[in-house]
């Protein structure tokens, strides 16, 4: 089967985009890993799809699936790329687009200078709608937040033992820790093992936040089935949500990622049921078509 696709990024998040809306398209889980592979396929992070929405009052489905195959529910990156690729591609030209995702609509407005801006929703911390399995532990209060402790096992003596973390769903669940260095933090052997936890029954995002002011953080993220990535527009927005909730930061905050800068607004502090929005760059790096198997 030959498709024809677009290689996009967001901060360094990498996607291939396929156009599912003017011509249906059903992949399979091999046919996802073999067009994000980095050796023989586009390579990727994330491969994006463009469908007909199937509720109303809205313009677009967007469906997301991991490098490894798996789908998932939301990605803040690949919905900037989103709105890039349906206007570039003719499929709409409004310059604000409402999308159905796994678990909901998020509205995504192109600017005139480029940027990107997507209504994230709000963040939720209620551990059980993460889902974080909080059963039997002792969470600390930390201004509005609640950290609770996650013991690691898997990783060496001196990246063992506990850490205090903070839970969110952004659509999709998040770890969030704070770090004295980000640059020197071992994201590559604690990554995993935050992923993997048992008490988060459909893995985690595990992300690593250095904070450098009340208005600006530098973060990584070990996404879940896709390893460390450039960037992670969810896991920016559960980190900045994170900081802000207990008492840290202040919106709105730049967050530094290794892709580059997202700037992440939030007025939890005021109204937790604020919206959360996110603002950064959408690129397009080239398009092509390629012959996958059946």
């Amino acid at each position: 089967m030959k498709l024809k696709f677009t290689k996009m990024h967001g901060a360094g998040n990498d996607f291939v985009v396929l156009d599912g809306y003017t011509r249906p398209l059903a992949l399979t889980s091999a046919q996802v890993r073999a067009l994000a592979n980095r050796h023989f396929g586009v390579g990727a992070d994330q491969l994006l799809l463009v469908e007909r929405p199937t509720i109303d009052g809205v313009d677009f489905k967007y469906r997301i699936f991991n490098c490894d195959g798996g789908e998932v529910e939301h990605c803040g990156n690949g919905a900037r790329c989103f709105v890039k690729f349906v206007r570039d591609t003719r499929l709409t030209d409004k310059t604000s687009v409402r999308v159905q995702v796994q678990n909901g609509v998020i509205t995504l407005t192109m600017q005139e200078n480029g940027q990107v801006v997507v209504d994230m929703g709000q963040p939720v911390f209620e551990p059980a709608r993460v889902p974080f399995d909080a059963s039997g532990l002792d969470g600390r209060r930390e201004g509005a937040d609640t950290l609770w402790p996650l013991q690691l096992t898997g990783v060496d003596a001196s990246n063992g033992g506990t850490r205090w973390i903070s839970v969110v769903s952004m659509g999709n669940p998040h770890a969030v820790q704070i770090v004295d260095d980000v640059e020197q933090y071992p994201v590559g052997q604690v990554g995993p093992a935050v992923e993997h936890h048992p008490r988060f029954p459909q893995r985690v995002n595990a992300g690593f936040m250095q904070i450098v002011s009340r208005g600006e953080i530098k973060l990584r993220v070990f996404e879940r089935g896709a390893g460390e990535t450039l960037a992670c527009g969810t896991g920016a927005c559960a980190a900045v949500a994170a900081g802000i909730r207990r008492g840290l930061l202040d919106s709105p905050v730049t967050v530094h990622t290794h892709g580059g800068v997202l700037t992440i607004a939030w007025d939890g502090a005021r109204d937790e049921a604020a919206p959360l929005t996110m603002a950064g760059p959408a690129a397009t790096v080239f398009e092509g078509e390629i012959e996958i198997a059946d």
